[in-house]
């Protein structure tokens, strides 16, 4: 399974962004409100990602600085070293890459350009969509359908 049809089996509601400048606490209001654990950085409207701001990201910095931080830009907080995917990756590269990244999400990008972000709970559910299918024809051969 590659990254692309995971995303088109996601709903279309588009790549939620902050911009660098804008405060943690602003970020951390999108995040709460769209119930996500992590959002992109751009400062080009989500043509291009310069960063990453994740929960966890806040909460360390949190930890360091303590509250002050929510009144700094995202910058300061953020992931600036992306990794990536493209849309031809495969759900098996992308979670290992999570998995030794330690990480949970990751953009998508196209000829520098950013397309999508798979979260490692979309990409588990379409393995598991997959699993369920190969299940599902494996019975059909043995019953003889």
């Amino acid at each position: 399974m590659l990254v692309q049809q995971i995303l088109k089996s996601k709903a279309k509601t588009g790549i939620l962004i902050v911009k660098s400048d804008a405060k943690v606490s602003e970020a951390a209001k999108v995040l709460a409100e769209n119930r996500i654990g992590s959002v992109v950085v751009s400062d080009d409207d989500g043509a291009t990602a310069v960063g990453i701001l994740s929960e966890r990201d806040i909460v360390r910095e949190l930890a360091r600085v303590g509250a002050s931080c929510m009144e700094q830009p995202v910058s300061a907080s953020m992931t600036s070293k992306l990794v990536t995917c493209t849309s031809q990756t495969s759900a098996e590269e992308v979670l290992t890459t999570m998995t030794e990244g330690r990480f949970r999400h990751i953009p998508v990008v196209e000829n520098g350009k950013l397309t999508g972000l798979v979260t490692i709970g979309d990409v588990v559910k379409a393995q598991l969509s997959q699993l369920a299918m190969e299940k599902q024809a494996l019975e059909g051969m043995i019953m003889g359908h």
